[in-house]
């Protein structure tokens, strides 16, 4: 049987906790509970509503999403390692289904004791915002496989996809012509003329002084590859996770510098425009985004590969 010894090591064996003082890390295990669950046994499902957080004393877990009756495996977890707390952080519903593997002891922290030691230790709330990018970007990787893997396989031809196409569009017309709340079939970006802009020079000025704070809006994989430095990646799919890492202490009379477009998709648009609804009233896009601060010789950097 696990003591509440072994449960204080486990804790400072996790690349979570480790750093946290020897008091807090006694009070945290004391308002912990300890549970073990049998092979096969569910710890919870997609779609739960998240109540808890959990590290793994001993044994494993399984965590896996289901969708069209198919199942993808996620991740599989071990002793010293945590999960449920993607949820938690968002206040979403639980994202994957998790199941023992073994016979696993569960250290068990309440909802409420997770958020007081979130809010209490800032970099806790920043290594749980690394684990999710990476695993966000290892999720792309999969869908891009697989979605290369449907293509290859397809054999559909070009009269079939149009019919398709032609079909959707006319049930999407008489679904809109129905209801008069009815869905858009094109998405309706933020009109770039109501966020001001700023130039790089402009920007560079207010980014030396340390007045403003500068979010690079592009997916986690092109962040990586390169970024203003200093630049906080927030992404559209992250966006509510990294506000609340950010911007939950933040004044919202500071200003913020957004930057980063594709062809296809207006990213600090839809950031700069989220940002500006919920309360911050100095937000700007940098003119010709990250390009244009390349190219004028302002600092840039890279994540460093894993």
């Amino acid at each position: 049987m696990i003591t509440e010894t072994d449960n204080k090591d486990n804790l400072l064996k996790s690349p979570v906790f480790r750093n946290l003082p020897a008091d807090r890390i006694q009070e945290i295990v004391r308002k912990a509970r300890c549970e073990t669950v049998g092979p096969g046994a569910v710890v919870f499902r997609e779609g739960d509503v998240a109540e808890h957080f959990y590290i793994i004393n001993s044994g494993k877990v399984r965590v896996f999403v289901r969708h069209n009756g198919v199942e993808r495996e996620l991740a599989i977890r071990g002793a010293g390692e945590g999960f449920g707390e993607v949820a938690l952080l968002t206040g979403e519903s639980r994202t994957a289904t998790v199941v023992a593997l073994e016979e696993t002891e569960l250290m068990i922290f309440s909802k409420e004791l997770f958020d007081d030691i979130v809010r209490e230790y800032p970099d806790i709330s920043r290594t749980f915002m690394k684990e999710m990018r990476s695993w966000l970007l290892r999720d792309q990787e999969i869908i891009e496989e697989e979605a290369e893997a449907v293509i290859k396989a397809s054999r559909m031809s070009w009269v079939d996809f149009l019919l398709i196409i032609g079909v959707s569009v006319l049930l999407a017309l008489s679904f809109n012509h129905s209801n008069p709340n009815g869905i858009p079939l094109f998405p309706v970006a933020p009109d770039r003329s109501s966020i001001p802009a700023i130039s790089v020079t402009e920007a560079k000025q207010l980014y030396e002084q340390g007045k403003v704070l500068v979010l690079d809006a592009m997916p986690p994989n092109f962040y990586q590859k390169r970024h203003i430095k200093g630049a906080v990646n927030m992404p559209m799919t992250l966006f509510d996770i990294v506000y609340l890492m950010n911007f939950s202490e933040e004044d919202k009379d500071r200003g913020v510098l957004v930057y980063g477009n594709s062809i296809s998709r207006p990213y600090d648009l839809e950031i700069a425009s989220k940002l500006m609804l919920r309360g911050y009233g100095d937000v700007k896009i940098i003119d010709g985004g990250l390009p244009a601060w390349e190219a004028d010789g302002y600092p840039v950097e890279a994540m460093a590969a894993k």
